[in-house]
């Protein structure tokens, strides 16, 4: 207990009535931000144990980092108010389990701190219980992968040309056999008629299946042995081996630079879900809790798919398998950026990075600082 603070609000005089005092501050959380040493309850939620000896000095700061950064937060905050602290540290933000909560929530709602050190997301049930003060460390949790080789998802064979190109190419074809076929049939006549004895075995006959060999083996940039001997025959055999040389040159191009291309098809939760790729969490307490209230049919469906195993295991892991993994390729790995793309750094090269992709999961807004409903201490905190 502490003895009671006097303000000097003024003084009254019988000749001025009331004179109010010029050091006067109408803003009470300002005129009263002097706490005078009274101790502040503060709860952090610590993951791993050990972070409690590197809340300062920088060491695994991928371990428990939301609290590592708001801890000098918090420091400032009670020294600005002239407080005294008493630290309280729990292993989990705190979730409603039979009409009571644990964890730091928990702490909160029992009146055992006066602030969450630790910002948590905001949840409906939440809402009800603790105030929600400030958001002083955004952060981000996605899925990230590499981009998958545009072969993986796609028949290049069919790709390189587009759809109306083929559609050309075909009928392109279907024309040069027809002609072929009257010339064909126009010169094998005339040479017939002017010398039925002596037919040369090299001039191209007049049937479906030389002229659709002769067509295929241009096609494939090989020779035939047979050809038409007139100028309007050969000028034809000219524009067929003409057409399909470029053909068959920007075809080959295309497919080599597809071949160095990735796909650009997995855009939404929905692609990811119908993906070949292969999945994986960061294993936190926060992941756990939201990947299995997930109600939303998809992302229900990538969690009971993807993510739950059969024989109940799950694909949640550690930071450093997830990345290493998700650097192999075909992988999708659900991680906070801020600390994975650290890992991202250390493990792949240039490169590597330039294929990245993200896809958003969780459906929730940047955590926040939370303190008691109604607590005295409101603006205090708010304004430091």
């Amino acid at each position: 207990m502490s003895n009671w603070q006097i303000e000097r609000f003024g003084e009254w005089s019988a000749n001025f009535g009331l004179i109010k005092n010029k050091e006067w501050v109408n803003v009470t959380s300002l005129r009263r931000k002097n706490l005078g040493l009274n101790a502040i309850n503060v709860c952090f939620v610590l993951t791993d144990s050990d972070s409690i000896h590197h809340l300062t000095d920088g060491k695994n700061d991928h371990i428990d980092t939301i609290t590592k950064v708001n801890y000098p937060t918090i420091n400032h905050l009670l020294d600005y108010l002239n407080a005294s602290k008493n630290y309280i540290f729990t292993d989990t933000w705190g979730y409603k389990n039979n009409n009571s909560w644990n964890g730091m929530t928990g702490y909160i709602v029992r009146g055992e701190v006066d602030i969450g050190g630790s910002p948590m997301f905001f949840t409906t049930q939440r809402m009800s219980v603790v105030e929600y003060i400030s958001s002083p460390t955004p952060t981000r949790s996605m899925f990230v992968f590499r981009q998958p080789k545009l072969s993986y998802e796609n028949n290049l064979f069919l790709l390189s040309f587009h759809k109306y190109l083929w559609y050309g190419c075909v009928s392109l074809l279907v024309i040069l056999f027809i002609a072929l076929f009257f010339i064909t049939f126009w010169e094998w006549k005339k040479t017939r008629l002017e010398n039925s004895m002596n037919l040369d075995s090299t001039v191209l006959r007049p049937n479906v299946s030389d002229i659709a060999i002769l067509i295929f083996a241009a096609t494939c940039q090989q020779g035939s042995h047979t050809e038409l001997k007139g100028s309007l025959g050969r000028i034809v055999l000219l524009l067929l081996f003409i057409s399909l040389t470029f053909l068959y040159t920007s075809y080959s191009a295309n497919i080599v630079a597809l071949l160095q291309s990735s796909s650009s098809q997995i855009r939404s939760l929905d692609d990811l879900l119908h993906s070949r790729l292969s999945f994986g969490v960061h294993d936190t307490v926060f992941n756990r809790y939201y990947f299995s209230i997930e109600t939303e049919p998809i992302r229900k469906a990538i969690y009971e798919t993807k993510i739950t195993l059969s024989g109940g295991k799950t694909r949640f892991m550690t930071m450093d398998e997830g990345i290493k993994k998700m650097q192999m390729g075909l992988f999708a790995f659900h991680m906070e950026t801020g600390v994975g793309y650290k890992f991202v750094s250390k493990y792949f090269e240039e490169g590597e990075k330039c294929g990245l992709e993200e896809i958003q999961y969780l459906q929730v807004i940047d955590p926040w600082l939370a303190v008691q409903k109604d607590t005295p201490y409101m603006e205090l905190f708010k304004i430091g």
